[in-house]
């Protein structure tokens, strides 16, 4: 096919090449020879610096080569030795896939070990100096006092806690950097075991759907391999006995062993080894996979039941931790320090420390629990490489000087041809401008981020240029902190709400198209099954707008109108939508389409992993929607006891301090009570605690801080409110 294809709709029906494989233009056919030859001929700036980068990137792999081997130089025959005894890390590294002998490992766990100890070492030779010659020992050491038999210690009291800091300092380094390494093979294979472990249930149903099509099962393993951009570090370890068939010369069984010995998940383990009974049986492997798929996939409901319980004593514990418990150290802070009994650092702590690091550490354990979050996909390549970019004029028909200046090679046709390719670079340019000033807001509709790039400098700006402008009004720190605080709240709306935004309506139009991608694919199938093509269904479909992905289908039937496979029309799709689900049912898809015409079951069976996939969200959405309430609640009850506490024990005391200073009276602690000081802590506390308890809300309701920000600015707003309008 070729490769110069478009669409009628290109803006909509093709993404640009920053995020897909596009196409070239009609118009672009015509100079991609030419461009061609000159990329070919060029021998300009660009490449210059391409080379120089990948010289500088050779010699840093070679010097990172050289710090690896230095050690092993020292320590790789003593290590050897020693291969019995370290058996379990040799097995660590294979499953970490970590391309490194295990000798050569434990030679650099040493080495560094040892020079960390030598860094330790001389920081506490440093430390001893600092301690004992320039600030001197604490009174607690040397007012020490001993019985007769050992008061000889204290005459060598400051060679005694010397040797402790430097011996301790340097035990610390080398047991730190000898206890990461021995951690970091096994913290990585556990990594790979639950990508493995959340990605098999998919990846046996792409296998079962191939081989109900009478694919043979090598064929199957190899497509499995070659879909690492969507099945990971299954793929991974599909391709590994593979190549031991390829290159090793392996039989399918020796390699399937092999692997099972190898891989870090005990589900894969299972079902390699019962392939291979399968296998020496006789038996049919279709039905077999079609049993694993359903097993896996009822495993992985069970494993999600389990996932929302923990969520769930994760949302208490968090409520009971970092909302509730900092009210009450806060309350019982306060009265302390009110009462004169006490300082009010506690409170500052608990306020500008203890809520917003408690809460980013739950945010990061809910990360790391949960199963299957594996982000957007990586981009599927397609066949038809396309491209959309404004091309460069070619090298043989730039214009060419002698060494006096004067323009050489110059004819009639050559000028011509320039004049035309500069006149199409013009036209790409004021079409891509045009595009861009009628929907400047497109970049940021794909990528909230972007938003940042606006919004950041303009809160900055917004937070500093009064501050400079007011600066020799604002030397005292408590008229500085009352200058910015409004301003800095504002700062944050600034920067969150359109980051929200863009992140909101993204995330819903993809959700709402990701609701209709089964019925999608069972209408697919049921067309396929009456006896129409792939191509026809498609093109049936297309005449519909009933559903949100009648635009969608659109798209791809344009795509494949204008040329294009239907396989890489259903990619470019999976691109645009850019999600889990979609990804793997395209891919499968493809891939059936490509070694078989008969693609009924495979249709099927995508639409049952689309709608399980489907389900086990909403039942997350809605078991979790009730800790999302209690969150609400918790932070109202936060700022409403604060808010009581400001408005009337807090002014009461500060009424009565006013009272007993008007009457000439000594006020104790009353008299230096600052209640405006206290209502300001008061409003940070209820500001920080509503980001923090927001971003919480939506990792646990939607596996995404992003998705936590609307909670966030919801509820910030709520105690900035209340605070400056009612206080």
């Amino acid at each position: 096919m070729d490769n110069n294809v478009s669409t009628a709709d290109e803006d909509d029906s093709f993404i640009n090449d920053s995020e897909s494989n596009a196409g070239l233009d009609p118009a672009d056919a015509g100079f991609k020879k030419s461009k061609m030859k000159k990329d070919k001929g060029s021998k300009k700036g660009g490449e210059k610096s391409v080379s120089v980068i990948d010289v500088y990137v050779k010699k840093a792999v070679i010097l990172l080569s050289l710090f690896k081997m230095i050690p092993f130089v020292l320590l790789g025959d003593k290590m050897k030795a020693k291969k019995a005894k370290y058996v379990n890390l040799q097995l660590q590294l294979k499953q970490a896939r970590m391309p490194i002998s295990y000798e050569m490992y434990l030679s650099n766990a040493i080495f560094y070990s040892i020079v960390g100890g030598i860094v330790g070492a001389i920081l506490g030779l440093f430390t001893t100096y600092i301690v004992i010659l320039v600030v001197g020992l604490p009174d607690q050491i040397t007012k020490l006092t001993f019985g007769p038999s050992t008061a000889w210690i204290l005459d060598y009291k400051e060679t005694i806690v010397s040797l402790f800091i430097i011996i301790f300092l340097t035990v610390l380094f080398a047991g730190v950097i000898y206890g990461l390494f021995m951690l970091l093979p096994g913290f990585q294979a556990s990594e790979r075991k639950g990508k493995i472990d959340s990605q098999l249930p998919y990846a046996v149903t792409f296998m079962y759907a191939l081989t109900k099509g009478g694919m043979n099962i090598i064929d199957v393993f190899r497509l499995l391999a070659r879909s690492e951009d969507t099945y990971g570090e299954i793929s991974k370890e599909v391709d590994t006995f593979m190549r031991d068939m390829d290159y090793f010369g392996h039989d399918l069984r020796t390699a399937l062993s092999n692997v099972s010995e190898m891989t870090p998940s005990k589900r894969f383990q299972d079902l390699m080894y019962n392939l291979l009974t399968v296998i020496d049986s006789g038996g049919d492997i279709s039905k077999y996979f079609q049993d694993k798929a359903n097993q896996y996939l009822q495993q992985t409901i069970i494993d999600q039941k389990g996932f929302l319980e923990t969520l769930g004593l994760l949302a208490e514990s968090y409520v009971t931790a970092f909302v509730a418990g900092p009210l009450f150290i806060i309350i019982m802070g306060v009265m302390m320090a009110v009462m004169g009994s006490g300082t009010s650092m506690m409170v500052y702590a608990i306020i500008y420390a203890v809520l917003p690091i408690g809460s980013v550490m739950f945010v990061v354990m809910i990360s790391i629990i949960t199963p299957g979050e594996l982000g957007e996909p990586p981009l599927l390549k397609t066949k038809a490489v396309l491209d959309h970019g404004i091309p460069d004029v070619p090298g043989h028909l730039a214009p060419v000087y002698d060494v006096e200046g004067e323009l050489i090679d110059e004819t009639e046709e050559k000028v011509r041809e320039r004049t035309n390719f500069e006149d199409f670079i013009k036209s790409k340019k004021s079409l891509a401008l045009k595009e861009t000033l009628k929907r400047p807001l497109k970049p940021m509709l794909n990528n909230p981020m972007i938003s940042l790039a606006v919004t950041a400098p303009i809160a900055l700006l917004y937070v500093i240029v009064p501050v400079a402008m007011n600066i020799q009004y604002l030397q005292d720190i408590g008229v500085m902190v009352n200058f910015i605080d409004d301003r800095i709240v504002g700062a944050l709306y600034i920067t969150l709400i359109p980051l929200t935004i863009f992140h909101e309506r993204r995330s819903r139009k993809l959700k709402k198209l990701e609701k209709n991608i089964p019925d999608f694919l069972k209408k697919l199938a049921s067309t396929n099954e009456t006896g129409m093509t792939l191509r026809d269904s498609i093109r049936l479909m297309a005449k519909s707008d009933t559903e949100a992905l009648s635009k969608e289908i659109k798209k791809i039937w344009k795509d494949i109108v204008w040329g294009l496979e239907i396989n890489d029309a259903l990619v470019r799709f999976a691109n645009r939508l850019r999600t889990q689900v979609v990804a793997r049912s395209l891919t499968l898809i493809t891939k059936a389409n490509e070694s078989s015409g008969d693609i009924g079951e495979v249709l099927s069976v995508a639409a049952r992993d689309a709608s399980y996939e489907q389900e086990m969200k909403g039942e997350r959405s809605m078991t979790m929607m009730i800790y999302i309430v209690i969150i609400y609640m918790s932070f109202l009850v936060f700022v409403c006891v604060i808010f009581v506490i400001s408005t009337t024990f807090l002014a009461e005391m500060a009424a009565a301090g006013e009272k007993m200073a008007a009457s000439g009276a000594q006020g104790g602690f009353l008299g230096s009570f600052d209640l405006e000081a206290y209502t300001q802590l008061f409003k940070h506390a209820a500001i920080i605690q509503g980001v923090s308890s927001g971003l919480m809300a939506g990792a646990m309701g939607e596996g995404s801080v992003m998705a936590g920000l609307k909670h966030s600015i919801i509820m910030m707003t709520i105690g900035y409110v209340i605070f400056t309008m009612f206080v």
